[in-house]
């Protein structure tokens, strides 16, 4: 992890500008062979991890939602709430109004793509209206993710957030330390994180990102896991974006012994 010479920190950055829907446009209106990968890999950690342990419906989160919903639909068979926290003003209206409802050029809901990679697990299958299901168990939050309160949810999910809200590796590490110290001891969690990220642009707008490796996701994580399984997901070809190295995804459960 290399710190840049300038630093941004997260109270530095433009979040009540962020443009959800110019976000979704060029991220999500097609599922990349990167997120396919990551969406089986959470899918599988999920199952297998409740064929396990039956104790469901739990109380889950899913930090810094933005525009993506694909992590929160990770958590539906699992889930009777599940509390959808981000920093943006704007992102959390786009949420409230659930303009997330968006429809694809096929007339489909977007979102339907990626449930449909979940739905080959007899889980999510087993939900016939995903898209009502969200809407019906989701609680929209307005907040900082270093204020969560601690062991407040049983399940969670952190998707491109730690890595992607300032250059500082302290407010990384801090970041993974707040999101994890917010599952209770054994809660399963799924992260993903944006390797050698150099920052992105979302519609008008700049934001910065802390430059990670998989050696420092395992470091940070390890602190706070266990069971933890990190894989590193090659970018797309083409990628959708320049100015990273691929993606690493992380899954395990929430320690007892940390603090």
């Amino acid at each position: 992890m290399r710190e840049p010479l300038v630093q941004v920190l997260n109270d530095d950055a433009p979040w009540d500008s962020f443009d959800a829907r110019a976000y979704v446009d060029v991220n999500y209106r097609c599922v990349t062979a990167e997120d396919s990968l990551i969406l089986a890999i959470v899918r599988d950690h999920f199952a297998t991890h409740f064929d396990a342990d039956g104790r469901i419906p739990l109380r889950g989160i899913d930090v810094g939602t933005g525009a993506n919903l694909y992590p929160a639909l990770s958590l539906l068979p699992w889930c009777h709430e599940i509390t959808l926290c981000d920093r943006s003003a704007a992102n959390v209206e786009w949420l409230k109004r659930q303009d997330w409802a968006l429809m694809s050029e096929r007339g489909e809901w977007l979102w339907s793509q990626f449930w449909d990679i979940l739905a080959e697990r007899p889980a999510y299958g087993a939900i016939a209206e995903p898209r009502s299901l969200l809407g019906s168990l989701s609680r929209v939050e307005h907040g900082n993710l270093f204020d969560l309160p601690r062991a407040g949810w049983e399940i969670g999910t952190m998707f491109f957030v730690a890595e992607s809200m300032s250059t500082s590796r302290e407010e990384f590490e801090r970041a993974v330390a707040c999101f994890l110290g917010s599952l209770e001891p054994g809660a399963p969690f799924a992260a993903a994180f944006v390797r050698g990220s150099a920052g992105y642009d979302v519609g008008a707008e700049s934001y910065p990102a802390c430059d990670v490796a998989e050696s420092d996701v395992h470091a940070t994580l390890a602190r706070y896991s266990e069971r933890c399984e990190i894989t590193v997901v090659d970018p797309s070809v083409p990628p959708f974006r320049s100015g990273y190295s691929g993606m690493i995804v992380a899954c395990g459960r929430r320690n007892s012994h940390s603090a």
